[in-house]
């Protein structure tokens, strides 16, 4: 059944691509479209969703589904390339900073050794090395908290390490609890494991406690997958307080928790991870591509101890084993102190491209941390999230849509977000000068 509404909405992404179907055009109702192609309701809401998940319509409460936009190009490429722009790519956003490469290449000079590079080339079981799990619990540890280093598994990025905490948590069919924004390459994770997200109701510091309670009576949850600390796309971050709730309800519960990480390293006075209050359920991932350098990929999942064999497992059948090279890298940026030189440098960067955010987009309601990678822009009315997506791409500038991060496809919210590190600082502030100019002049 899987195959076969993919293979219905991949039918239904190549009419739209082709422009058989076009932009604005309504898409008839899941009821009327599952009687027509002979397929249940269920099936019919599935693919709708997957075009949903895709970026080719957009749903609207009350009054349907819709072809997004520029729609047979929802990055906005070719009006890039018909536009004739150097493109500013703001969906991107990988941390850079000067002298990183000089900081990094007496790191690495010693492992292309031929005696060492061939040891370096294999592939690291789950539980990596010892220097590598040492130095891991070193790099995740937060003033109140320090994960043994026997709880640390490995494996290629953050993407696989979610991907094998939630294929070890929950079966096809399972039900996790998420944000009502969340990372959009978790609902790809879950779309390709079979897992339905639950959004949670919300508020300025995070979940409600009380939503966690109430889906979880709706129908059973398996798991629940959050960003306490620099929430993407928000940069939201959650209260002690409200993290101590969280942990409370989970633990009553006996609810597994998948904490992601990625981003904490930018906001070292954030309280401590929901693993220090409800250790025995939490799961942490975090990685090195953004806190170190986007090619040098390696992902850690701290576990509950009896956890360790069951997601080694998942990351062994998964064929997400991180390599032997990072890790010997990541082991030695950590001990030499290079790691945190880069932490640190990145987030000055970061402050520097929010006071361009600020000075550029004055007056607009942007959301954002000082120190963020990121920025959520709730779109001036008329505006909506593709048809600005799509103006900006005609400036040669790319923007990640707000519908991508939305769970729930009845609400998908007329903001963008803005990814910062990529583009260097000065093209930085002419887009954001730009796209300032597009809002303000109206569709």
């Amino acid at each position: 059944m899987v195959d076969d509404y993919r293979g219905i909405a991949d039918r239904l992404a190549e009419a739209i691509t082709s422009g058989r179907l076009k932009p604005g055009q309504r898409l008839m109702p899941q009821r009327q479209f599952a009687r027509r192609h002979g397929i249940a309701g269920s099936t019919a809401g599935r693919v709708y969703a997957e075009l949903v998940r895709r970026g080719l319509v957009v749903g609207e409460v009350g009054r349907g589904t819709f072809v997004r936009a520029a729609a047979s190009d929802p990055t906005g490429r070719a009006l890039i390339e018909r536009a004739g722009a150097a493109p500013v790519n703001m969906e991107l956003n990988y941390p850079v900073v000067a002298g990183q490469a000089e900081l990094l290449a007496p790191l690495l000079t010693p492992l292309l050794r031929p005696d060492v590079l061939t040891e370096a080339l294999l592939p690291a079981a789950a539980t990596g090395t010892a220097p590598a799990r040492e130095a891991a619990a070193h790099l995740l540890a937060t003033p109140g908290w320090r994960p043994e280093p026997g709880r640390v598994l490995f494996t290629g990025n953050a993407r696989q390490s979610i991907a094998a905490t939630l294929a070890s948590l929950v079966r096809a069919g399972g039900r996790v609890g998420v944000e009502p924004l969340t990372y959009p390459l978790v609902k790809e994770i879950a779309a390709r494991l079979g897992i339905l997200l639950v959004p949670l109701a919300a508020d300025a510091d995070g979940p409600l406690p009380e939503s966690v309670a109430a889906a979880h009576r709706t129908a059973p949850l398996s798991a629940l997958y959050l960003q306490p600390t620099l929430h993407n796309p928000t940069s939201r971050t959650t209260s002690a307080a409200r993290r101590q709730q969280l942990a409370d309800v989970v633990t009553d519960l006996g609810l597994p928790v998948v904490e992601d990480r990625i981003w904490s390293f930018l906001h070292p006075l954030a309280p401590d991870p929901l693993a220090a209050h409800a250790p025995a359920l939490t799961h942490v991932v975090d990685s090195l591509s953004k806190r170190v350098a986007p090619g040098l990929t390696a992902g850690f999942v701290v576990v509950p101890q009896d956890r360790v064999d069951a997601v080694g497992a998942a990351i062994r059948s998964g064929g997400w084993n991180a390599g032997r090279f990072a890790l010997e890298a990541a082991a030695r940026a950590v001990a030499e102190g290079v790691a945190d030189r880069l932490a640190e440098a990145k987030r000055a960067d970061a402050a520097l491209r929010q006071r361009i955010v600020a000075e550029e987009l004055h007056g607009l309601a942007v959301r954002a941390h000082p120190q963020g990678y990121y920025a959520w822009w709730e779109l001036p009315a008329p505006w909506r999230a593709d048809t600005f997506t799509a103006a900006a791409a005609a400036h040669g500038i790319a923007v990640t849509p707000g519908p991508a991060f939305a769970v729930d496809p009845g609400r998908t919210p007329d903001a963008i977000r803005l990814g910062l590190a990529s583009a260097a600082a000065p093209d930085l502030r002419r887009a954001l000068r730009t796209l300032a100019g597009v809002a303000r002049t109206g569709p």
